[in-house]
């Protein structure tokens, strides 16, 4: 490409060769998630991925596609782009799997004032990290300079990923039951949801990001950029030994949102709010924005990033599992009969 460049453009606000060295940065962190099945290069216009479907009957792909929210703008106030494109790729890979899909490859697309090769760069080896957690490949994406839309210091990014499941395995909740237990998989904090009132209550700058909080034991900063926990493979290994009946990726609308939607009409989740195990981040929050429990449990994921339906009699056996695979994995409640979503005990 180095025969490709404008002045004019450049006079506009749009630097191409920019762009040229951003994914020449990008490259290595690119080649991180070559998998199977990816054979495309980066300069195509389309991504190009040959799925291996042996032992597939019947294939389905499943689709996801999210993006980090306001979350992102505590990276510009902190300079630090690294962490949320692994945020990106959980919010997208976390969803597929609640399907029982096996995450295949992703796209991104970053949307930008100016473009800084470097912090672009970044900003992909955080997407890279994120699919090597997830399993799954980066098989395109794009980069945008919109000087005007975005300030020259701020970009958004969006993800979109897609997985494969066999139509016979699809989590269609149809087998839970009243006694079911609910399992829960810690999160590694805020995750990418709830934060237009974090920053409301905390009224974030870089100073105050800055400062140390003995209850959190790291900076502020640290803990609200903590990126979102990446459940795909220990759920696949749980998918292969035991018998799932529903998952639900907890993110914005909490517990009461975002549980039901795993269960049939007619059942309704139980909690042992006394099971739960909530990173002290909750806490603080709660206690200075003066939010009613409710509203904690309404917006945020309270420690919990993800939650897994199984036979009262395997739930013993899929904690071990999702144990002996990084997940520090408790059973936190039951199916019951009712309509209310969501009780707590």
């Amino acid at each position: 490409m180095t025969n490709s460049a404008s002045e004019a453009y450049k006079s506009a606000g749009v630097d191409i060769t920019a762009g040229y060295q951003a994914v020449e940065l990008m490259q290595q962190h690119i080649l991180r998630t070559k998998i199977p099945g990816v054979i495309s290069g980066m300069w195509g216009f389309g991504g190009l991925f040959e799925p291996d479907l042996t032992g597939i009957a019947k294939p389905v792909f499943v689709s996801g596609t999210d993006s980090v929210g306001t979350k992102i703008m505590l990276a510009f106030l902190m300079d630090k782009h690294d962490t949320v494109g692994i945020d990106c790729v959980a919010m997208c890979a976390n969803d597929v799997i609640c399907c029982g899909a096996k995450p295949l490859f992703f796209l991104d697309y970053i949307g930008m004032g100016k473009n800084v090769p470097e912090r672009v760069a970044a900003t992909v080896a955080g997407v890279a990290e994120g699919c090597v957690r997830a399993g799954c490949a980066i098989v395109g994406g794009e980069c945008a300079e919109m000087p005007g839309l975005y300030k020259p210091d701020e970009y958004d990014l969006v993800g979109y990923c897609t997985g494969v499941v066999d139509k016979d395995k699809i989590l269609d909740n149809t087998a839970i039951q009243p006694g079911d237990a609910i399992l829960a998989l810690p999160s590694s904090g805020l995750h990418s949801n709830g934060f237009s009132l974090v920053r409301k209550i905390f009224r974030v700058t870089p100073k105050k990001l800055a400062m140390y909080v003995d209850e959190l034991g790291e900076t502020l900063g640290e803990t609200l950029l903590t990126p979102t926990k990446i459940y795909v493979k220990p759920v696949l290994a749980l998918l292969e030994r035991v018998t799932v009946k529903g998952i639900a990726h907890i993110t914005g609308g909490g517990f009461y949102e975002n549980i039901p939607r795993s269960l049939p009409k007619g059942l309704a989740a139980k909690i042992d709010e006394a099971a739960l195990h909530a990173p002290p981040i909750f806490s603080v929050l709660m206690r200075t924005g003066c939010i009613d429990k409710r509203d904690m449990y309404n917006t945020f994921n309270m420690g919990v990033g993800m939650s897994v339906i199984v036979a009262p009699e395997d739930a013993d056996r899929a904690v071990e599992i999702l144990k002996a695979n990084g997940e520090a994995a408790y059973v936190m409640g039951e199916v019951v009969k009712g309509e209310d979503g969501v009780s707590f005990a």
